[in-house]
Protein backbone atom coordinates (compact mmCIF):
# COMPACT_ATOMS: atom_id res chain seq x y z
CA UNK A 1 0.00 0.00 0.00
CA UNK A 2 3.09 2.53 1.31
CA UNK A 3 4.59 1.65 -2.53
CA UNK A 4 1.81 2.23 -4.16
CA UNK A 5 1.07 5.54 -2.68
CA UNK A 6 4.69 6.88 -3.21
CA UNK A 7 4.14 5.88 -6.96
CA UNK A 8 0.98 8.11 -7.60
CA UNK A 9 2.91 10.48 -5.63
CA UNK A 10 6.17 10.59 -8.10
CA UNK A 11 3.92 10.33 -10.62
CA UNK A 12 1.88 13.45 -9.71
CA UNK A 13 4.82 15.44 -8.72
CA UNK A 14 6.71 14.54 -12.57
CA UNK A 15 2.96 15.69 -13.95
CA UNK A 16 3.30 18.96 -12.13
CA UNK A 17 6.85 20.24 -13.45
CA UNK A 18 6.35 19.20 -16.85
CA UNK A 19 3.32 20.85 -16.81
CA UNK A 20 5.48 24.01 -15.71
CA UNK A 21 7.76 23.84 -17.76
CA UNK A 22 5.51 23.62 -20.61
CA UNK A 23 3.97 27.24 -19.31
CA UNK A 24 7.01 29.01 -18.74
CA UNK A 25 8.20 27.70 -21.80
CA UNK A 26 5.07 28.98 -23.94
CA UNK A 27 5.52 32.50 -21.93
CA UNK A 28 9.28 33.21 -23.59
CA UNK A 29 10.28 33.85 -26.82
CA UNK A 30 11.99 31.04 -28.96
CA UNK A 31 16.19 32.64 -28.58
CA UNK A 32 16.72 33.80 -32.30
CA UNK A 33 18.79 31.46 -34.65
CA UNK A 34 20.17 34.96 -35.95
CA UNK A 35 21.28 38.28 -34.48
CA UNK A 36 21.75 41.81 -36.05
CA UNK A 37 24.99 43.14 -36.61
CA UNK A 38 26.52 45.49 -34.14
CA UNK A 39 25.84 49.27 -35.23
CA UNK A 40 29.07 50.50 -36.97
CA UNK A 41 31.33 52.46 -34.33
CA UNK A 42 32.32 55.85 -35.41
CA UNK A 43 35.73 56.36 -35.99
CA UNK A 44 37.52 59.59 -34.01
CA UNK A 45 39.38 61.80 -36.37
CA UNK A 46 41.35 64.59 -33.54
CA UNK A 47 42.08 67.66 -35.79
CA UNK A 48 44.39 70.92 -34.44
CA UNK A 49 43.51 74.16 -35.38
CA UNK A 50 43.28 77.98 -34.75
CA UNK A 51 40.03 79.32 -33.05
CA UNK A 52 39.41 81.16 -35.94
CA UNK A 53 38.65 80.92 -38.59
CA UNK A 54 40.10 77.32 -38.72
CA UNK A 55 37.89 75.47 -36.20
CA UNK A 56 34.84 77.66 -37.29
CA UNK A 57 35.63 76.05 -41.11
CA UNK A 58 36.02 72.55 -39.53
CA UNK A 59 32.37 72.88 -37.74
CA UNK A 60 31.29 72.73 -41.32
CA UNK A 61 33.23 69.55 -42.25
CA UNK A 62 31.58 67.72 -38.89
CA UNK A 63 27.82 67.02 -39.99
CA UNK A 64 29.54 65.99 -43.41
CA UNK A 65 32.05 63.65 -41.68
CA UNK A 66 29.28 62.20 -39.17
CA UNK A 67 27.68 61.03 -42.40
CA UNK A 68 30.51 58.85 -43.13
CA UNK A 69 30.86 57.61 -40.11
CA UNK A 70 33.82 59.76 -38.29
CA UNK A 71 33.47 62.03 -35.31
CA UNK A 72 35.67 65.21 -36.59
CA UNK A 73 36.96 66.12 -32.69
CA UNK A 74 38.54 69.71 -33.22
CA UNK A 75 41.30 70.41 -30.79
CA UNK A 76 42.01 74.34 -30.66
CA UNK A 77 45.23 75.77 -30.51
CA UNK A 78 46.17 79.20 -30.34
CA UNK A 79 49.83 79.17 -31.51
CA UNK A 80 51.50 77.74 -34.58
CA UNK A 81 54.23 75.51 -33.35
CA UNK A 82 51.81 72.96 -31.29
CA UNK A 83 49.81 72.03 -34.01
CA UNK A 84 52.83 70.33 -35.62
CA UNK A 85 54.46 69.03 -33.02
CA UNK A 86 50.88 67.57 -31.88
CA UNK A 87 50.53 66.05 -35.43
CA UNK A 88 54.15 65.12 -34.92
CA UNK A 89 53.42 63.22 -31.73
CA UNK A 90 50.14 61.47 -33.25
CA UNK A 91 48.36 63.27 -30.24
CA UNK A 92 46.38 64.42 -33.83
CA UNK A 93 45.28 62.66 -36.51
CA UNK A 94 45.57 66.12 -38.79
CA UNK A 95 46.16 70.17 -38.01
CA UNK A 96 45.19 73.31 -40.18
CA UNK A 97 46.68 76.38 -38.76
CA UNK A 98 49.46 77.38 -41.45
CA UNK A 99 49.89 78.25 -44.64
CA UNK A 100 52.59 76.37 -47.01
CA UNK A 101 55.73 78.66 -46.58
CA UNK A 102 55.52 78.12 -42.91
CA UNK A 103 55.19 74.27 -42.84
CA UNK A 104 58.23 73.62 -45.48
CA UNK A 105 60.56 76.34 -42.56
CA UNK A 106 59.04 74.41 -39.98
CA UNK A 107 59.84 70.60 -41.39
CA UNK A 108 62.82 71.65 -42.14
CA UNK A 109 63.83 73.18 -38.67
CA UNK A 110 62.46 70.14 -37.08
CA UNK A 111 62.86 67.64 -39.13
CA UNK A 112 59.54 66.72 -39.26
CA UNK A 113 57.81 64.55 -41.75
CA UNK A 114 54.42 65.98 -42.16
CA UNK A 115 52.88 66.73 -45.70
CA UNK A 116 49.81 69.24 -46.85
CA UNK A 117 46.80 67.52 -48.71
CA UNK A 118 45.11 70.63 -49.70
CA UNK A 119 44.72 74.16 -49.69
CA UNK A 120 41.24 75.66 -48.12
CA UNK A 121 41.68 79.14 -48.05
CA UNK A 122 43.68 82.25 -48.19
CA UNK A 123 43.81 84.89 -45.54
CA UNK A 124 45.21 88.21 -46.81
CA UNK A 125 47.49 89.63 -44.17
CA UNK A 126 46.96 93.40 -43.34
CA UNK A 127 48.32 96.69 -41.49
CA UNK A 128 46.59 97.62 -38.98
CA UNK A 129 46.96 100.84 -37.01
CA UNK A 130 45.06 102.82 -33.06
CA UNK A 131 47.39 105.78 -33.89
CA UNK A 132 46.65 106.83 -37.43
CA UNK A 133 44.24 107.33 -40.06
CA UNK A 134 46.09 106.22 -43.03
CA UNK A 135 49.95 104.93 -44.21
CA UNK A 136 50.19 108.84 -44.99
CA UNK A 137 50.21 109.47 -41.39
CA UNK A 138 52.95 107.56 -40.26
CA UNK A 139 55.11 109.56 -37.97
CA UNK A 140 59.62 109.49 -38.02
CA UNK A 141 60.04 106.96 -35.74
CA UNK A 142 57.35 105.43 -35.68
CA UNK A 143 57.06 101.33 -33.74
CA UNK A 144 56.16 98.69 -36.20
CA UNK A 145 55.15 95.45 -35.20
CA UNK A 146 55.78 92.15 -37.21
CA UNK A 147 55.43 88.47 -36.60
CA UNK A 148 58.72 86.80 -35.21
CA UNK A 149 58.59 83.49 -37.26
CA UNK A 150 60.68 83.44 -40.83
CA UNK A 151 57.99 83.01 -42.90
CA UNK A 152 55.31 85.51 -41.62
CA UNK A 153 58.18 87.67 -40.42
CA UNK A 154 59.13 87.88 -44.06
CA UNK A 155 56.00 87.99 -45.68
CA UNK A 156 55.24 91.10 -42.89
CA UNK A 157 58.24 92.73 -44.68
CA UNK A 158 57.16 92.56 -48.22
CA UNK A 159 53.82 94.11 -47.29
CA UNK A 160 55.27 96.70 -45.58
CA UNK A 161 57.72 97.67 -49.07
CA UNK A 162 54.32 97.10 -51.42
CA UNK A 163 52.65 100.04 -49.15
CA UNK A 164 55.78 102.03 -49.67
CA UNK A 165 57.16 101.90 -46.13
CA UNK A 166 60.49 100.38 -46.89
CA UNK A 167 62.32 98.76 -49.75
CA UNK A 168 64.12 95.36 -49.30
CA UNK A 169 67.19 93.62 -51.37
CA UNK A 170 66.50 92.72 -54.85
CA UNK A 171 66.67 88.89 -53.88
CA UNK A 172 64.59 89.16 -50.66
CA UNK A 173 62.33 86.79 -50.43
CA UNK A 174 59.49 85.16 -47.78
CA UNK A 175 62.19 84.81 -45.26
CA UNK A 176 63.41 88.13 -45.08
CA UNK A 177 64.71 90.13 -41.74
CA UNK A 178 64.80 93.50 -40.90
CA UNK A 179 68.51 92.93 -41.84
CA UNK A 180 67.32 92.74 -45.63
CA UNK A 181 65.85 96.25 -45.21
CA UNK A 182 68.04 99.00 -47.59
CA UNK A 183 65.54 101.66 -47.53
CA UNK A 184 63.86 102.66 -44.92
CA UNK A 185 62.23 106.80 -44.64
CA UNK A 186 60.51 107.09 -42.53
CA UNK A 187 62.90 105.56 -39.46
CA UNK A 188 60.78 103.00 -38.68
CA UNK A 189 61.10 100.72 -35.70
CA UNK A 190 60.46 97.40 -36.77
CA UNK A 191 60.04 95.41 -34.25
CA UNK A 192 59.20 91.01 -34.80
CA UNK A 193 57.06 90.04 -31.97
CA UNK A 194 54.94 86.61 -31.51
CA UNK A 195 51.94 86.60 -33.84
CA UNK A 196 49.66 85.73 -31.54
CA UNK A 197 50.42 89.04 -29.35
CA UNK A 198 50.48 91.60 -32.74
CA UNK A 199 46.59 92.47 -31.73
CA UNK A 200 48.05 94.06 -28.56
CA UNK A 201 50.53 96.13 -29.45
CA UNK A 202 48.07 97.92 -30.95
CA UNK A 203 47.53 100.69 -28.31
CA UNK A 204 51.61 101.01 -28.38
CA UNK A 205 52.78 100.65 -32.14
CA UNK A 206 51.74 103.06 -34.51
CA UNK A 207 51.23 99.91 -36.78
CA UNK A 208 51.53 96.34 -36.58
CA UNK A 209 51.08 93.28 -39.14
CA UNK A 210 49.16 90.83 -38.30
CA UNK A 211 47.58 87.67 -39.73
CA UNK A 212 43.76 87.69 -40.30
CA UNK A 213 43.02 84.82 -37.88
CA UNK A 214 44.90 87.13 -35.18
CA UNK A 215 43.17 89.74 -36.58
CA UNK A 216 39.61 88.52 -36.37
CA UNK A 217 40.07 86.80 -32.96
CA UNK A 218 40.82 90.60 -31.87
CA UNK A 219 37.84 91.57 -33.14
CA UNK A 220 39.67 93.38 -36.35
CA UNK A 221 37.42 93.02 -39.82
CA UNK A 222 40.50 93.01 -42.09
CA UNK A 223 38.31 94.66 -45.27
CA UNK A 224 37.65 97.45 -42.93
CA UNK A 225 40.16 98.33 -40.34
CA UNK A 226 43.21 97.22 -42.41
CA UNK A 227 45.12 100.73 -43.24
CA UNK A 228 46.54 98.14 -46.34
CA UNK A 229 46.14 94.92 -47.30
CA UNK A 230 47.36 92.08 -49.86
CA UNK A 231 45.51 91.39 -52.63
CA UNK A 232 43.32 88.71 -53.31
CA UNK A 233 46.35 86.53 -54.98
CA UNK A 234 48.47 85.85 -52.47
CA UNK A 235 50.28 82.65 -52.58
CA UNK A 236 49.74 82.23 -48.64
CA UNK A 237 46.91 79.44 -48.82
CA UNK A 238 46.00 77.89 -46.01
CA UNK A 239 46.32 74.42 -45.67
CA UNK A 240 45.07 71.06 -44.20
CA UNK A 241 48.02 68.98 -42.97
CA UNK A 242 49.07 65.10 -41.76
CA UNK A 243 52.02 62.99 -41.10
CA UNK A 244 53.62 61.75 -44.29
CA UNK A 245 52.10 58.53 -45.15
CA UNK A 246 49.00 59.12 -44.35
CA UNK A 247 47.88 60.89 -47.20
CA UNK A 248 45.53 58.14 -48.26
CA UNK A 249 43.69 56.93 -45.15
CA UNK A 250 40.43 56.73 -45.73
CA UNK A 251 39.38 58.72 -43.12
CA UNK A 252 41.89 61.56 -43.85
CA UNK A 253 40.17 61.40 -47.53
CA UNK A 254 37.07 62.07 -46.06
CA UNK A 255 38.51 65.02 -44.53
CA UNK A 256 39.91 66.03 -47.20
CA UNK A 257 36.73 66.01 -49.52
CA UNK A 258 34.50 67.57 -46.41
CA UNK A 259 36.91 70.36 -46.09
CA UNK A 260 36.89 71.52 -50.10
CA UNK A 261 33.23 70.63 -50.46
CA UNK A 262 30.75 72.90 -51.66
CA UNK A 263 29.20 73.39 -48.05
CA UNK A 264 32.86 74.90 -46.75
CA UNK A 265 33.08 77.02 -49.60
CA UNK A 266 29.93 78.72 -49.40
CA UNK A 267 30.38 79.08 -45.57
CA UNK A 268 33.59 81.33 -46.31
CA UNK A 269 32.27 83.25 -48.71
CA UNK A 270 29.20 83.86 -46.65
CA UNK A 271 30.51 84.04 -43.40
CA UNK A 272 33.87 86.14 -44.07
CA UNK A 273 32.85 88.66 -46.73
CA UNK A 274 36.02 88.63 -49.01
CA UNK A 275 38.33 89.16 -45.82
CA UNK A 276 38.95 85.07 -46.12
CA UNK A 277 38.81 83.85 -49.83
CA UNK A 278 38.55 79.55 -50.33
CA UNK A 279 41.51 78.43 -52.40
CA UNK A 280 39.97 75.71 -53.75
Amino acid sequence: MKKLLFALLSVAAISTVLTACGQKNEAEPAASTSSAPAPAKEKVLKVAASPVPHAEILQVAKPLLQKEGIDLQIVQMTDYVRPNIALAEKDVDANFTQHKPYLDDFVEKHKMQLTAIANIHVEPMGIYSKKVKSLNEVPDGGLVTIPNDATNGGRALLLLQKAGLIKLKADAGISATVRDIVDNPKHLKITPMDAPQLPRTLNDATLSVINTNFAMEAKLVPTKDALFIEEKDSPYANILVVRTGDENREEIQKLKQAMTSPEVKNFIEEKYQGAIIPAF
